[in-house]
Formats: structure tokens, sequence, C-alpha cells
């Protein structure tokens, strides 16, 4: 199968980008194709990627400072005036700082707000635990009628923004902070809604998102050379709306899932589809997550290696799961 993929994918001097250049980047061309298009920022233009657009376009770049309750309200009315307006500032700030305006300003009037989160996860790194979001997931995708993306890299979250611009309704999209791996290229497709299977297999199937995806490449890789087992890794962009439809298929294909994700094991991707499956097709999962802890300062590598979350932690999941998929087989007969 062709996945369209970075072909120097494994090689020592892959191409790393953040996320948030994506950000910056592609809001640049929206701002091009529609003059609804405005960003509000919470004194994070710098951090966020997003200073050139408010060079270009100062009189759609409204610096709200460190308010997030008030960027997210005057989001708010600007959405119900009929702009498009994209909200910028931390993960561990927007949702946290402002839940209730997001949920009753945002959601509840089904407001036209795309909410950008940067610096998501532990790999945030030094700035230690106080800005390290490992809960914003399990907080948005419980909210009514909104969208929830998690892009790998910078060319999927360039059109996770772009979905996001299509979408009439409030959407949520988080990435990471560092300069990770290219995982897909210009061209690799983006279908809203629908998870990305980018290696296929028949022993497992590998669910990640955000830059967990590369990890999980990696531990597919070596699942597949040392121990001859084959895993499928599936690229899960849209955390909401769930793909019923693939996962449903490749829990058949496969009969066990590892879920991989830098967020809490409780309420992320892991969360919603447990939740799933428990109602349509119950199969082994095993969870590579942070467990019910909080980060700390440190370099993204040695936070991702203590929290066990890297790719050693993924193929030891990967061999629980084959182990409890034969324990499975055998009691079903």
């Amino acid at each position: 199968m062709n996945y369209n993929l970075n072909p120097n994918l494994f090689s020592e001097g892959i191409e790393k980008k953040s996320c948030r250049q994506g950000y910056g980047d592609e809001i640049l061309e929206l701002a091009k194709i529609s003059k609804r298009v405005v960003v509000l920022d919470a004194d994070l233009a710098e951090s966020l990627r997003i200073l050139d657009f408010r060079k270009k376009y100062p009189g759609r770049f409204l610096e709200m400072g460190v308010s997030e309750n008030n960027m997210i309200s005057v989001a708010t009315g600007l959405a119900l005036e009929g702009f498009i307006p994209f909200t910028s500032s931390f993960a561990v700030f927007t949702p946290n700082e402002c839940l209730s305006k997001i949920r009753v300003s945002v959601a509840y009037n089904k407001a036209n707000v795309k909410i950008v989160a940067s610096h998501a996860g532990i790999s945030t790194g030094p700035d230690g635990a106080t800005h390290q979001a490992t809960e914003d997931l399990a907080i948005m995708r419980s909210i009514p009628g909104m969208t929830v993306f998690a892009p790998c890299d910078y060319w999927q979250t360039r059109k996770a923004i772009r979905s996001a611009f299509k979408i009439n309704g409030p959407v949520y999209i988080r990435f990471g902070r560092s300069d990770i791996p290219m995982v897909t290229t210009e061209k690799t497709p983006f279908r809203m809604n629908e998870c990305q299977v980018i290696r296929d297999g028949v022993d497992g199937a590998i669910l990640a998102h955000g830059e967990s995806v590369y990890r999980a490449l990696k531990a597919a890789n070596i699942l597949n050379k040392e121990k001859r087992l084959d895993f499928a890794v599936i690229n899960c962009h849209t955390i909401k709306p769930l793909d019923e439809k693939n996962i449903l298929k490749y829990a058949k294909k496969t009969r066990a899932f590892i879920v991989v994700e830098d967020h809490q094991i409780s309420g992320g991707l892991g969360g919603a589809v447990s939740e799933f499956l428990a109602q349509n097709y119950p199969i082994p999962v095993e969870f590579v997550a942070v467990r019910d802890r909080f980060g700390e300062s440190g370099s993204p590598a040695k936070l991702i290696k203590k929290h066990h979350i890297d790719v050693e932690d993924i193929v030891e999941a990967g061999l629980k799961a084959k182990e409890r998929k034969r324990m499975f087989v055998y009691n079903r007969g």
C-alpha cells in the first residue's frame, strides 16, 4: 500500500519541524482566502509562530494579553458576527484557564471558534508540570459539539488548521512544542474525521496521535524485524468524532490494540477507543500513556522515557497485546 509518507522516514537526517510552525504558516494562507479569518493571541505570538500574521494583517490580529477568558469571550462575539476567529495559546491555558467560557460561550452557542493549543503533553519539556497539558483531550472531547484534532507533524497541522477553517462550529487543535520528524508530506491525504492507516498489519494495531505517531512507527518496525510480528499503525489525528468505521474494521482484523499518547491514560484517545470497543467489539487493549501523575522539568526525550511512553514501552506493550490476544482467542473458542 502507498501511504504517501516521508521517503526519508527512518533516516538519521530526517527533517524536523514544529507543528506550531505549521499553524503559523497555514493561518497566513487562510488569511489570503478569507477576510473573515482573525487571530486572537494571549501574549504568546512568538511561541505560536503568528508574528508574521500580526505583521501582515495588523487589523485582523487581536492581542488579548494574559487573559484567556476574555480572549474566548471576544472570539465568541466575533464568531457570532460572522468572523472565523482562531484563538492562540498553550494547551494548559486553553482549556484549563477558561473552560467555563469554552463550554457556555463557544460550545453551547455552537460558535464558529477555532481553539489552537500548543505546548501539549509532557514533551513540552523544561517548562515543567505547570505548563505540560496532559488532560486537555479528556476535557475537550467531553464538550458537546466540539471537534478535536491532534495532528502528527508540520504538514498534518497545516491540513488540520485548513480543515478547522472549513468546519462551521467549534474546533480544538492540539499539538506539542518541539521540532519533530515530518512523517507526512505535502501530498499525504488528510480526511476530516477519518483516521489514517500508515502501516498495515494483522497481529495487532497501534493507535496514536500527535508526535507519538512517529514512535509508534519505529516500534512497529522493531516488532516486525526482531519479533516477526506485523502490527498496523493508525494515525488517529481526529480524536472526536472518532472514526468508528475504521476502528471497528481493525479491531476485527487484528483483535488487539495498543493506544499510544502523550496524555493521561484517562479520557484521551485510549478512553475514546475503549468506550467504543466496549459497546461494539471488545478486544484486548494496552495503553502507553501518562499514568495519573504530573510531569516535571526536563528534556522531552528524558521525560518521554521516564513516563514510559517511548519506543521500547510500545514494543513491550505489543508483546503483552500478543499474549493477551492469544488468551482472548483461546477463551472465546
